[in-house]
């Protein structure tokens, strides 16, 4: 992984004022590999029995019906149609890189010493998978102080325009809570909300090569675009609070553990 000890200056400031920085070929292509490696066999373990297996799979709402088409030449594999794998920050290669010293000193100076890991999911974005809504992932996280909470995403492969890469709203970090609505397109994922409140004209997109990071302001508006590739886009991300942050709603898919 990348040997940068904290944020430069340069960075620093970037991320106060955009509420996002985004560190060039951070993680190797063996960290990048195993990650992948491991969800995959995950999503196998996944569709033999769901006991005993870490994780929880959140399958591809869009992509369901492909499991079941008589036209087609078969399901495919099992991550093909997966949406994400959440609560991974306690196995194998995922735990190395969320309490590695080179991850959690860059947030020290974002957060503070000392630091929780709550959340952890592996997203699939899979050859015709839908985008997620314009959102604030603070929507999701009512939290006891609701800041500082940074998202730190991984590019484990390619993120382009063609299969899905994020776009962001710079500045937005400033804003409070919107108000987030249920995704209105039928057959959307489970738990996707948007918001319809604001103008996102000065939106752009984040293009990344694999290994790459971004580390995000949980305030920064932000949203995924559909995969019109014949390719995945994979990313690893994880969610990161000051140690003693409390949930007001406890959520399943969260699990705070002490990183540093």
């Amino acid at each position: 992984m990348g040997v940068q000890d904290n944020l430069t200056t340069e960075q620093r400031a970037q991320y106060d004022e955009q509420g996002f920085v985004r560190l060039d070929g951070f993680a190797t292509d063996d960290t990048c590999r195993r990650m992948l490696d491991r969800v995959v066999e995950l999503a196998h373990a996944h569709a033999r029995s769901h006991h005993g297996v870490p994780g929880f799979v959140l399958p591809e709402a869009n992509l369901a019906a492909r499991a079941t088409d008589a036209d087609a030449s078969g399901p495919g594999d099992p991550e093909d149609l997966v949406s994400k794998i959440f609560k991974l920050h306690g196995d194998s290669v995922f735990a190395d890189f969320a309490h590695s010293a080179v991850v959690t000193d860059l947030l020290v100076d974002l957060i503070g010493p000392h630091l929780d890991c709550f959340l952890s999911q592996f997203i699939f974005k899979n050859p015709g998978a839908w985008g997620q809504p314009w959102h604030q992932d603070s929507f999701y996280f009512p939290f006891d102080p609701p800041r500082p909470i940074v998202g730190v995403w991984l590019a484990v492969t390619e993120a382009t325009l063609e299969n899905g890469c994020l776009h962001v709203v710079p500045g937005s970090h400033r804003e409070p809570v919107h108000e987030h609505v249920p995704d209105r397109r039928p057959g959307a994922n489970y738990g996707y909300v948007e918001i319809v409140d604001h103008d996102m004209g000065a939106a752009e997109p984040v293009l990344m090569a694999p290994g790459d990071l971004l580390l995000f302001d949980s305030h920064l508006m932000h949203r995924s675009t559909d995969n019109v590739s014949s390719g995945r886009r994979g990313a690893m991300v994880f969610h990161y609070a000051a140690t003693g942050t409390t949930e007001a709603v406890p959520n399943p898919v969260n699990e705070f553990v002490t990183v540093r």
